[in-house]
């Protein structure tokens, strides 16, 4: 049975980022393998990288020392088998929690050495999923190098996109006057197409590990 850990990046529970993730793990959990899953908004208090340099000393190398919410995770990830890690992409970027573990996870293991560069000997498959309410293509270079960085530093790493998004379940509420939408073709493709998305994400989750 492979151990597989699974990030929630998200705030929301039960939208899209997290509908994506849930398919992802069914899709494991029925290739028998055995999912841990981290919601990273819930966690007690965490920090983005602290530049202590800890991890590069030969006592800790590889280990962030920095001991807070997200070490627990940390820990889970370095036994585990595979990571699915999914975020909502906020102001062109992925959230500000995934940064905090991003940053964690891949500087721990970078050695600034030309030979070795990575100290991670252990390299696991990862799925990286963004939600974005922008068209699927618009950020393919931000996640070409988040892909080039997780590849190198925890495995390798394939990329899942689905864009434009369903934010809200009425567009067309006084409320909220997002006149830049269409509230019809949202809704509608999030009733044709995003069922399919998720349907490719178990298929991922199954096969990639």
């Amino acid at each position: 049975m492979k151990k597989i850990v699974a990030v929630n990046a998200g705030p929301r529970i039960n939208r899209n980022t997290d509908t994506l993730l849930k398919n992802a793990i069914k899709g494991a959990e029925e290739n028998g393998d055995e999912v841990i899953r981290f919601d990273l908004y819930r966690l007690e208090r965490y920090t983005g990288c602290i530049s202590c340099f800890g991890c590069k000393k030969e006592a800790h190398k590889g280990h962030c020392i920095c001991k807070d919410g997200l070490t627990l995770v940390l820990d889970a990830i370095r036994e585990a088998d595979g990571l699915i890690i999914a975020s909502p992409n906020y102001l062109s970027e992925l959230t500000a929690s995934f940064r905090a573990l991003y940053e964690r996870l891949i500087f721990q293991n970078l050695t600034y050495n030309r030979e070795i560069p990575s100290c991670n000997e252990r390299m696991i498959p990862v799925l990286l999923i963004m939600t974005s309410n922008a068209p699927d293509g618009m950020y393919s270079g931000l996640l070409k190098g988040y892909q080039r960085s997780l590849s190198s530093f925890v495995g390798p790493t394939e990329v899942f996109v689905a864009g434009d998004t369903l934010q809200l379940d009425d567009y067309s509420s006084t409320d909220w006057e997002w006149s830049m939408f269409d509230p019809v073709k949202k809704q509608k493709r999030h009733e044709t197409v995003f069922p399919e998305e998720c349907r490719k994400v178990y298929e991922l989750g199954k096969e990639l590990f």
